[in-house]
């Protein structure tokens, strides 16, 4: 299997709803995120996915919320926008895309830091076997 990674960022504000401390005020993070896509069937020119549209699609995807409040945003007008629902919202957006655009490759796994030092990587249920 290949296995293609993307990185991408966005800024934007949040707060969690009835989080019992500071995290509940509204605050803003640089957020990082990393798109994994996999598959075994390469082009005729030798590409799995075409990193510029993969690229392109994250990037989509971010725009959407840069310099933005995220609870304003669907889905999170109702559900809290945890680093670990980003990071589903982004497997799914990236998810249909990509069955679309490249049938037979799977995103593997997406992972969103709300710091340098703090990420959630969701991982599609079944495959994580498959993830080191």
């Amino acid at each position: 299997m290949y296995e293609l990674i993307v990185q991408s960022h966005f800024d934007a504000a949040h707060f969690l709803r009835d989080y019992p401390g500071k995290c509940a005020n509204v605050h803003g993070h640089t957020w990082q995120v990393e798109l994994a896509v996999g598959g075994t069937q390469l082009d005729s020119l030798g590409i799995l996915v075409d990193f510029y549209q993969l690229k392109t699609q994250l990037n989509k995807v971010c725009d959407s919320l840069d310099h933005r409040m995220i609870n304003e945003q669907e889905p999170f007008l109702t559900q809290n926008p945890t680093a670990e629902n980003l990071s589903r919202y982004f497997y799914e957006s990236l998810t249909a895309w990509l069955k679309t655009a490249y049938p037979g490759n799977v995103v593997r796994y997406v992972r969103v830091w709300e710091s340098p030092k703090a990420s959630v990587r969701y991982i599609p249920e079944g495959a994580e076997g498959l993830i080191p």
